[in-house]
């Protein structure tokens, strides 16, 4: 990559730190600007253009950081070489607020209604003959979901179950202890997938650019080891992964997959680029520097979308696909334009940030098929709150279930 490019690079960086960590002005020359990577903080002097990361360090040139600052600062410099600075003006973004609080208002009461049209789709196994029949699995699924939407424990969330019971939206209220057992049972995941992509598809008329990562979620399970160097044990605690594909325009997961906190993120990207494609026109996918690959990037193109995966810097022009090829060379020569729909990758970040304050970063289960479970639930319960902002927003009348075509 070329100077040019490099500075490009950081300039795109820079704007995204601006928008999405807090700034401060620590003294009339230093500012605080936070690391992408760890918990610290760098000190930037903008009008020397100077940081202390070790990026400046090596190269002395203006870093992400010193870019930042100047994004928060709103500095722009003139034709005629005349630098303006604005310090009080902020970047924002534009909120439908008549539209937002009608939805926060009514959050609660749409989402109970709009899951009981999403369970219904679910079929109940067939009795087979011996004992008490079991509960529907629709009202089990249903009662699993509103206790994680009401971020309680299964006692104490049993009010909210039995109200939606009284309310007609279940026909029987499962017990708390029915709930936590069925959550760790294997046959829930690939009903709560379906959920979870179904509830994002009445937004398919309004979806075509989306992007990957993946996050994780703290469990309350340790694993031990012994250190050899030390001759003691240690213990660390465990993880749950989370891969998601979402829809930058409204931040609704498409499509998902939960696994061990150590599972690489490259493996998954092509089972979530299928299944999005299933049920939306794909244009525009985006991805961070993890997610490149030539498979990758033919998985993308076999939908008929343009992949928006950045190059590492030790990536060649050539060694690899076709596929590998094209990207190389549009990412060199529309380098602007490049990173302009890459930064539509920063919505996931939004996504995963939204999933974690509402219905929280960590999981009660114990096992870790009902972790599997939870978190898929966590994330039915946001696309659910992103219909009811989108029905208040956009106006659409979600409707599950329905045959669609993809183009």
């Amino acid at each position: 990559m070329d100077t040019a490019g490099f500075a490009e690079a950081r300039k795109a960086r820079g704007l995204e730190i601006a928008r999405s960590k807090k700034i401060v002005k620590m003294t009339d020359r230093f500012w605080a600007v936070p690391s992408q990577a760890t918990k610290g903080k760098y000190a930037v002097d903008p009008e020397a253009g100077t940081c202390m990361c070790p990026d400046f360090e090596t190269h002395g040139k203006p870093c992400k950081h010193v870019y930042a600052v100047q994004y928060a600062r709103h500095q722009i410099t003139d034709s005629n070489g005349t630098t303006v600075v604005t310090e009080t003006l902020k970047i924002t973004y534009s909120q439908n607020w008549p539209a937002y609080n009608a939805a926060q208002c009514s959050e609660k009461e749409t989402v109970q209604v709009l899951l009981k049209s999403l369970c219904s789709g679910i079929q109940q196994p067939k009795y087979k003959g011996n004992g008490r029949p079991s509960l529907p699995i629709s009202d089990v699924i249903y009662g699993a979901t509103m206790k994680v939407y009401s971020g309680m424990s299964g006692r104490r969330a049993s009010t909210d179950i039995r109200a939606c019971a009284e309310k007609g939206l279940i026909d029987a209220e499962p017990h708390y202890n029915t709930i936590l057992r069925y959550l760790d049972k294997p046959e829930l995941t690939p009903l709560f997938k379906t959920l979870i992509t179904e509830a994002a598809s009445p937004l398919a008329a309004v979806e075509a650019n989306f992007a990957v990562d993946a996050t994780g979620f703290h469990t309350s399970t340790y694993a031990r080891w012994f250190d050899e160097k030390y001759g003691k044990d240690r213990k660390y605690q465990k993880w749950i992964k989370c891969h998601a594909m979402i829809g930058t325009k409204t931040n609704a997961v498409t499509s998902v997959e939960v696994t061990e906190g150590n599972r690489g993120d490259s493996p998954e990207f092509a089972g979530l680029v299928k299944s999005t494609a299933a049920r939306f026109n794909v244009k525009e996918i985006s991805a961070d520097k993890a997610y490149l690959s030539d498979d990758n990037l033919v998985a993308v193109e076999r939908t008929g979308a343009v992949p928006y995966i950045p190059f590492k810097l030790n990536s060649q022009p050539d060694g690899n696909g076709e596929a590998w090829k094209r990207l190389w060379h549009y990412f060199h020569a529309h380098r602007d334009d490049f990173l302009d729909r890459y930064h539509l990758r920063s919505n996931v970040e939004t996504t995963f940030s939204s999933i974690k304050r509402k219905f929280g970063g960590a999981v009660r289960a114990k096992n870790q098929q009902a972790q599997f479970n939870e978190v898929l639930a966590k994330v039915l319960c946001h696309n659910l709150a992103c219909l009811v902002h989108e029905i208040h927003e956009l106006g659409i009348e979600p409707r599950f279930w329905m045959p669609r075509e993809v183009a």
